[in-house]
């Protein structure tokens, strides 16, 4: 079958960075379903992969979004059949979704949003699993408990995370939702997300708080240059606050955060998968809730661009676009 992968630690900037496979179609594990694949996006996990070498002799094929349709099932499946349209993110140890068939475990994915297309749909799976656990499995909040005078503030807030995050937290906490952004454009998509506020992170975060009238906040969901704004976080934070990051900021010392008794939480969402934890499950039920979410009408798509068909030369569009730090919301390619 066609897959589109690498074989070697490349820059997107090489002739194969990218490259078209000829593979075998996966047969389904006990546990798995195998997908035909319509939609995928791609995600920052797909370039910092691309720029580590696969297994000696081993080819790596890149994608962790994907909306397609059941057409194999394994002997243990029980929740799925073939014909069930579906969407996940998988496992980052597995062969990933931008090839025509892809296997994935029953216990990653839900049934697709009904009221959303193809390429809608492959715009939510692993930025709203990010989002949904940095929230309510690492900064402990409850769904729906909507009584709640604090605030949150999203770094980075016009990316795929952010965007789905502003959502979540405005429609199922009581949070002020404050999000960063510094251009006109990821302004206005940040607002239409439905962040309370959007500060520049160009400046200092706890002055800019200032500058709106919200002296501290609770929480901090730290998306994208964390490590740079480290200093302004521990002052921007509430005493025994907590920051939940995602990113990699490299050297990072928490010692600064001990004064407050503020924690500092990793949210990874292929922990579950990668360590087969007793509670990987929780992912695709996380999946279901966020499709029921967005068929009730409130939560949406994040999707912002379908760079078109996927094919090699769309692959690396995608991966020069997530790589620039200029993408708003999601990308998305769709059909063969």
């Amino acid at each position: 079958m066609k897959a589109f992968g690498h074989t070697r630690a490349t820059r997107i900037d090489e002739a194969d960075a990218l490259v078209e496979l000829d593979i075998p179609t996966p047969e389904p594990g006990p546990r798995d379903v195998v997908v035909e694949i319509s939609a995928v996006s791609v995600n920052p996990v797909d370039t910092k992969l691309r720029s580590v070498a696969p297994p000696e002799g081993q080819v790596r094929v890149l994608g962790y979004d994907a909306v397609g349709r059941v057409v194999a099932t394994g002997g243990q499946v029980r929740g799925f059949r073939a014909g069930d349209r579906v969407f996940y993110a998988g496992s980052s140890l597995r062969q990933g979704s931008n090839a025509r068939f892809q296997a994935v475990d029953e216990r990653l994915i839900a049934l697709a949003p009904e009221s959303l297309t193809d390429e809608e749909a492959a715009a939510l799976p692993l930025t709203a699993l990010t989002a949904w656990e940095l929230l309510f499995d690492r900064l402990g909040l409850r769904a729906g408990e909507m009584e709640n005078p604090d605030a949150l503030l999203i770094v980075g807030g016009a990316g795929g995370v952010g965007s789905i995050l502003t959502q979540i937290a405005r429609r199922l906490t009581g949070l002020q939702v404050v999000a960063t952004a510094s251009r006109p454009e990821t302004v206005e998509w940040c607002k239409s997300m439905g962040a309370h506020h959007v500060i520049d992170h160009r400046r200092p975060l706890d002055q800019e708080l200032a500058r709106i009238g919200i002296p501290h906040v609770r929480y901090v969901a730290g998306l994208t240059a964390t490590g740079q704004h480290k200093d302004a976080i521990v002052r921007a934070l509430a005493p025994q606050g907590a920051l939940a990051m995602i990113d990699d900021p490299g050297e990072f010392d928490i010692m600064p955060f001990k004064r407050k008794s503020l924690s500092v939480h990793w949210e990874y969402m292929f922990a579950r998968p990668v360590f087969e934890t007793p509670d990987m499950a929780v992912q695709g039920r996380i999946l279901g809730q966020v499709a029921s979410l967005i068929d009730a009408g409130l939560l949406r798509t994040t999707l912002h661009q379908v760079i078109g068909p996927i094919t090699l030369e769309n692959l690396r569009k995608a991966h020069e676009l997530m790589e620039s730090g200029k993408g708003v919301g999601k990308a998305v390619l769709a059909g063969f």
